[in-house]
């Protein structure tokens, strides 16, 4: 039976609460006045609103004494004062005290019990409800009756626009979080996914100062116990890649490495599914059934069928549903300390090596650079590929210098001897337009080979410009394709492109030189050609 709740220590009057609704119920009430719809696989079928992704321009951090010297702050990290963070909170208060039902969910964050966060979900869509539902880690009933008083309070109003008149609040989106007093109001905006990404993002913030490394990443285990963590920004193949049925997921995006090994922090996941087909992904396409959100998707009206290559809505389609629907998902989502860490860029200009060994400063490298390119945009005159960093593979979700999360990682990579790999699932050959995109399946022999250790043992060659090892041999992949300058028809734009490259990754770097061990583990533009 579903636990009481007062929500009156809030300020807030309503008394129709459906605190933990089932999915069922959730079903009904989205139907009935969230103009939600079942779809032909079971799936409930969602809309946004205006907004059909983040709102990282938005998002605004309170200024006070107990963070405020830790925060990095900047364009991820931009501060909002306590007054206008109280005026945000009593416009989302006034919002939700005019709904006649209000959803609340309670769960945690985090699946290690010595480490896990209580977050409560306070919000007017019984969508969101069932979204918070599959993203949480769910409570067992004596959890719930047992629950008491959550360490985050999250207060969605996105139905309500922002008041600009606000000083700091710029358009009628405003997503703050406040550490002092553990809250988190959004106003302006009704994509599910700013409350999945506030939950980590304080997460980001707190296991960082205990010694718990925080990352955005996907994690699987081996069936002999070995852990591997995939990073990468979005179209490099972490999902695909760590969704291997010869290994267990831990999870999909969100985890941390504390003293006894990794724990996911989601009770589910939250995929992209444009163009998602039974034949490629066939695990995601079945998990999409009764209990699942499907949001800003299309569907049939006569056969129910969802049209997963419509973009009309939005091009960021996504499910989300609980961490079991996937069948091999290991439950409780924890396990031991990783043997590896691979770093995951689909690199556009084709001269970064298919997969290469990293050194630990190297990794700190390239996990605070956090690099992919995309291929050439729609735009006139754009014609080659458009570098793209994201510190720790996830900037927008940093609280914290990303050195801090990079010192981090590397320290726990040396206690338990984690080998660090970049992979590229990007050009061959020569770049976007001239070459070819990396074969998934050689990336895939890739991926085995560095899980049964073979790759680790192999010789390796010195990349000259980058500096990163790269080996000769890997079962299953043609060895002419290992060293990229080898594919490249005309060597000398090879060396060109890759100096250019190597320019691209120094400028970005400075903004957080700090170390000269780090800096000297990334490339060498040669002097005249950057």
């Amino acid at each position: 039976m579903s636990h009481q709740v007062d929500l009156a220590q809030y300020g807030i009057q309503v008394t129709n609460v459906v605190r933990n609704g089932v999915p069922a119920r959730l079903y009904e009430e989205a139907i009935h006045h969230d103009g939600g719809a079942i779809v032909s696989s079971g799936a409930l079928e969602t809309d946004s609103d205006a907004k059909k992704g983040r709102s990282p321009k938005d998002k605004r951090i309170v200024a006070e004494p107990s963070s405020k010297d830790d925060v990095w702050w900047g364009a991820v990290n931009i501060p909002l004062s306590e007054t206008a963070f109280q005026k945000n909170k009593a416009l989302a208060l006034q919002y939700l005290n005019s709904c006649d039902q209000l959803f609340v969910v309670d769960g945690f964050a985090g699946w290690d019990p010595d480490t896990r966060i209580k977050v409560r979900i306070i919000c007017t869509r019984a969508y969101h409800a069932l979204f918070m539902h599959n993203m949480l880690i769910r409570p067992h009933q004596e959890e719930l009756a047992a629950f008491g008083e959550p360490d985050y309070v999250v207060f969605n109003a996105g139905q309500q626009a922002a008041d600009t008149s606000v000083e700091g609040v710029e358009t009628k989106t405003s997503v703050a979080l406040n550490f002092a007093c553990g809250e988190f109001v959004i106003l302006g905006t009704q994509y599910a996914g700013e409350m999945k990404k506030g939950v980590f993002t304080i997460m980001h913030y707190l296991m960082p100062k205990q010694g718990v490394c925080s990352m955005h990443c996907s994690a699987n285990e081996g069936p002999a116990g070995d852990v591997s963590l995939f990073f990468g920004l979005s179209g490099t193949g972490k999902t695909t890649l760590s969704a291997d049925s010869n290994r267990a997921l831990i999870g999909d995006d969100e985890h941390c490495w504390n003293e006894s090994g990794v724990f996911n922090i989601e009770g589910g996941c939250y995929a992209k599914c444009i163009d998602l087909t039974e034949e490629n992904e066939p695990e995601i396409y079945r998990a999409i059934r009764f209990g699942a959100i499907l949001e800003n998707t299309v569907h049939d009206p006569v056969t129910r069928e969802v049209d997963y290559t419509d973009v009309s809505l939005t091009e960021n389609t996504r499910a989300s549903y609980p961490i079991e629907y996937i069948p091999h998902a290991k439950i409780p989502c924890v396990g031991g300390h990783p043997q590896n860490i691979i770093l995951l860029t689909c690199d556009a200009f084709g001269v970064l090596p298919p997969v290469s060994q990293l050194t630990p400063e190297q990794a700190m490298y390239h996990f605070i650079s956090g690099y992919t390119a995309k291929v050439a945009g729609t735009e006139v005159g754009v014609t080659e590929p458009q570098a793209t960093f994201s510190a720790c593979f996830g900037a927008p979700f940093l609280v914290l210098h990303p050195a801090r999360y990079a010192e981090l990682l590397a320290e726990k990579m040396r206690t338990h001897g984690s080998h660090a790999w970049l992979v590229n699932t990007g050009w061959s050959g020569g770049a976007y337009g001239t070459g070819e995109r990396m074969s998934l399946k050689y990336t895939r022999a890739i991926i085995d080979a560095i899980h049964d250790g073979s790759l680790a043992q192999t010789s390796t060659t010195t990349d000259p410009v980058f500096g990163l090892k790269i080996p000769t041999h890997c079962a299953q992949v043609p060895s002419e394709i290992l060293v990229p300058k080898n594919t490249w028809a005309d060597p000398a734009a090879f060396d060109t492109t890759a100096n250019k490259l190597a320019g691209l990754f120094v400028e970005n770097f400075k903004k957080f030189a700090e170390n000269a061990e780090i800096i000297a583990a990334g490339p060498q533009v040669r002097s005249g050609k950057a």
